[in-house]
């Protein structure tokens, strides 16, 4: 008997998560430093509509979080992309994240007046998006300099536990915080987590242009977008991730569905339950290996991503909905893991800060108009109708989107075959 259960043993390690990109020295530091940090920011992504929510008592104003970091997102990504690929990107990723730290200090000063002012949330938000948009090209196209080619998609499901973690724990974290300190403190333990992540970044090596890189233009920023849009299955990638996460963001309504089953503890729940499905995706994503239809894999996830969302929306109870929403995350996962690898290997290195840029307008506008778009629904037709209607859009878009760029569907990551002589 004991013979008969030795051969599960290996396949059980194919399913686990790869973690031998850790070894190597400088992606060992950027994950650590960018794991802390994004902790840190996702304690403040519950903190920041908590106070609006609080000040205002209007999910529209939630919302309106969303649009005002929408300008600086678009505005910032694609002069960002261009600077990765003329500038040293460890030095963009360190300035970005210095700024980050200056806003959250502005963000607990406001916290602790008195009065504090709305109008100081939406500016922090606005601001914290463009640092954002600053840091993720030059963040996103470090990382195939610091990771072999053949350990591509472990470096991607790491980045995703990586994300994982941060938005799991930070979330319910914040939500304790909140409940137990108050706002000020929550802001303030984000501040430290950037000031930490600064000394990881100043302790990895540079990573500097090639001698004969493009200097930053919008003759530049041009050449990446007539690259993206001269690849069909890039095109197709950017547009199912804006459709799933315009129409099935449902994000903005959690403080409102929060108010109903207990305050901001539950709040916490409602953020980090996406987290819990996309981690155990991530941590058992050895099988992606054998994948090699990523268009497919990537096209499928977001229509079980808008299932999941249809599935929340008609939920009943707080352990459903929270069931529902991991099942939602764990389809996030998934079409993110496989868009990661279309865009790491197929993109030229000179041009992969731009595209990184291209990619971030892509994953970021999408759930910044989307949260806008459910308060905006859910002001005039209720909660329920918002989140089961975009869910229903998300996967008829995903429909759409594939009849316009087929090219998506038919990717397959294997080198052509070669046909032999007769």
């Amino acid at each position: 008997m004991r013979s008969a259960r030795l051969p599960i043993l290996p396949a059980l390690r194919g399913l686990l998560l790869d973690i031998t990109p850790l070894r190597g020295r400088e992606f060992r530091l950027l994950f650590l430093g960018q794991l802390i940090s994004f902790l840190g920011s996702m304690i403040t992504f519950v903190a920041l509509p908590f106070q609006m929510y609080e000040l205002t008592g209007s999910t529209l104003a939630v919302g309106a979080l969303g649009a005002s970091e929408f300008l600086p997102i678009v505005t910032v990504a694609l002069v960002s992309g261009a600077l990765a690929d003329a500038f040293d990107r460890r030095t963009l990723v360190l300035l970005s994240e210095l700024g980050s730290a200056v806003v959250m200090a502005a963000l607990v000063a406001n916290s602790l007046l008195e009065d504090p002012q709305v109008w100081v949330l939406f500016v922090c938000a606005a601001v914290l998006a463009g640092f954002y948009a600053l840091l993720r090209p030059p963040l996103d196209a470090l990382v195939p300099r610091v990771v072999p080619r053949e350990q591509m998609k472990a470096a991607m499901a790491l980045e995703w536990v990586r994300g994982d973690v941060g938005m799991l724990t930070g979330p319910a974290v914040g939500g304790v915080l909140i409940a137990a300190f108050g706002v000020p403190v929550t802001y303030g333990i984000d501040l430290a987590t950037f000031l930490v992540s600064l000394g990881f970044l100043a302790a990895m090596r540079a990573s500097p242009p090639a001698p004969d890189a493009d200097r930053p233009s919008l003759h530049s920023i041009a050449e990446g977008l007539r690259y993206a849009g001269s690849r069909p299955e890039l095109l197709g990638t950017y547009l199912v991730d804006i459709n799933a996460m315009f129409f099935g963001m449902p994000q903005a309504l959690f403080p409102a569905i929060a108010a109903s089953y207990g305050g901001a503890e539950v709040l916490g729940l409602l953020y980090s339950a996406p987290a819990a499905g996309s981690i155990v995706v991530a941590l058992l994503s050895g099988w992606t290996r054998h994948v090699h239809r990523h268009g497919r894999a990537v096209a499928l996830a977001a229509c079980g991503w808008g299932l999941a969302i249809v599935g929340f929306g008609f939920a009943d109870g707080l352990w459903l909905a929270l069931l529902f929403l991991a099942l939602a995350g764990g389809m996030d996962a998934v079409s993110g893991l496989f868009r990661s690898v279309i865009w790491n290997l197929t993109i030229p290195d000179h041009l992969r800060g731009r595209l990184a840029g291209v990619e971030m307008i892509s994953y970021t506008s999408g759930p910044t108009l989307g949260n806008f778009e459910a308060g905006v629904v859910a002001s005039f037709a209720g909660v329920r109708t918002s989140i089961v209607s975009g869910g229903v859009m998300c996967v008829v878009g995903t429909g759409v989107v594939l009849a316009f760029l087929p090219a998506l569907w038919r990717y397959d990551a294997r080198p052509p075959a070669v046909p032999t002589d007769p």
